[in-house]
Parts: C-alpha cells; sequence; structure tokens
C-alpha cells in the first residue's frame, strides 16, 4: 500500500512511535526513525519487517535541528511523504508551581515541533498532491486533567493546528488528522503504574486497574499496534477524504 512512499515518525524509537512506524513499514514505506530511545533496537525492528530505514537524532525542540532532519529526509530518501508527529514529553504540576522552564520546553516538543515539520513537509506534499499528516494529540487534547496545564494546552493546540492544516490543503490530496489516545502502556506510563503500586502497597496489575479505572470505562489500555492501525486507514484511499478529524482511541475516556 505504500510502497515507495517515505515516512518520517517524530519520537519514535520506543513506544507509540515506533509502533506507528513499524505499522507503515509493514505496508513498504520507507522509515525515518527520530528520539532517545535505543536507536539500533528500533532500526532492528524496522529492517526485520524488510523496510528501508534510518534515523536522525534531532532534538524536538530546536527548530535548527528539525530544519536538519526534514532536509535528511529528503536527501536519504526523497520528500517526506507521510509525518508522524508524535514526540512528547511531561511534567506534572499545579498551575501556580509549574516551572516556566518545564512550560516552555513542554510547548517546545508538544506543539511547536509539529508546526515546524508540517510547514517544512508541506510545500512537497502539494507538489505531489499527495502526503499525510498525522499529529499524536491526546485524549488530553480534548478534555482536561488537574496538573497537567502544558500538556493539556499543547494537545489542545496540536488539535487545533491540525484542523487549520486540513483546511489549508482541503482542495489537495493532502490530508491532516489527529489521533487522540488515552492511556498506553508506553514505558513512560509504567513509571506511573509503578509510582502508584509503591504508593498503594498493590501489586502492578492492581495498579494498573486503579489506573484505567479513574478514567478510562472500557477498562483497558490502548495498544501502539492498535494505533499504528489507526494511522494506516489515514493514509490508505478510505481516508482520502477524513481532513481535520480529532481520533480519539480512548475506550471511553472522552466520552463520559
Amino acid at each position: 500500500m505504500l510502497a515507495n512512499k517515505t515516512a518520517l515518525v517524530t519520537g519514535s524509537t520506543s513506544g507509540i512511535g515506533l509502533g506507528i512506524a513499524k505499522a507503515l513499514a509493514r505496508q513498504g514505506a520507507r522509515i525515518v526513525l527520530n528520539g532517545f530511545g535505543d536507536v539500533q533496537a528500533a532500526q532492528a525492528e524496522i529492517a526485520a519487517l524488510g523496510a528501508e530505514v534510518d534515523y536522525h537524532g534531532a532534538d524536538m525542540s530546536q527548530p535548527k535541528e528539525i530544519a536538519a532532519m526534514m532536509a535528511f529526509a529528503a536527501v536519504r530518501f526523497g520528500q517526506v511523504d507521510i509525518l508522524v508527529n508524535n514526540a512528547g514529553i511531561q511534567h506534572v504540576a499545579r498551575v501556580e508551581d509549574f516551572p516556566v522552564e518545564k512550560w516552555d520546553a513542554v510547548l517546545a516538543v508538544n506543539l511547536s515541533s509539529a508546526f515546524h515539520t508540517t510547514r517544512l513537509a508541506l510545500p512537497a506534499m502539494r507538489a505531489a498532491n499527495w502526503g499525510r499528516i498525522i499529529n499524536l494529540a491526546s485524549v488530553h487534547g480534548l478534555v482536561g486533567s488537574a496538573e497537567k496545564s502544558a500538556y493539556v494546552a499543547a494537545k489542545h493546540g496540536l488539535i487545533g493546528l491540525t484542523k487549520v492544516t486540513a483546511l489549508e490543503t482541503a482542495t489537495t490530496g493532502v490530508t491532516c488528522n489527529a489521533i487522540c489516545p488515552g492511556w498506553v502502556l508506553t514505558p513512560l506510563v509504567q513509571q506511573q503504574v509503578d509510582a502508584r503500586a509503591a504508593a498503594l502497597g498493590i501489586s502492578n496489575e492492581e495498579a494498573k486497574k486503579v489506573l484505567l479505572r479513574e478514567k478510562e470505562p472500557s477498562m483497558q489500555f490502548t495498544t501502539a499496534q492498535e494505533l499504528g492501525e489507526l494511522a494506516l486507514f489515514f493514509c490508505s484511499a478510505a481516508g482520502n477524504n477524513v481532513r481535520g478529524a480529532a481520533w480519539n482511541m480512548d475506550g471511553g475516556w472522552a466520552a463520559q
């Protein structure tokens, strides 16, 4: 389905980003990875699927490094046909206690980086009259949670950017949509589970249930594989007229 297409996935050396990169690779896309995880292991997983793969270590808080990454992808594989903006960081604190530098960092990585990659990818996508921009927002792009002001603000902003990009490309073969996961058992979320288990003196499995019970009616984690399949739908012909959607895969979280 995606033979001769190049996909750049930010924050893709583990977790959601790697899961989406693998789904795209299975359909024949060339992959450019990015992130601070185990690069060799991530590349090996993609290569094992028979896909061409390379890596760029751009710091997604730095516009100049983002520009270098986009140029690298274009030289290495040709234009970026599929852009998946997944890179993200988190910090938790009450608004009045939120460190200014942490606010700036969360907004830079979770929101501004997607603006920079998008503005650099769009000219070639327009010229080819085909492109897919997929922004990994969050259920926190749709609803709020206490002590996550920067993350919630960034993810709401990312959905806004998605809608504007979709409107500006509405008469072209370029689409832009957002995916809004609930809890996904990434290494970052596993840390929250571990902390909850330690604080409450309960097992890891019970801690998972406590975490899910608070927000997610389905009582199950969304998987990176499921998110990868949704990304593939956006890339397929069936997704040609899906534009500006904020598609939540959250076990009913935002339905409450």
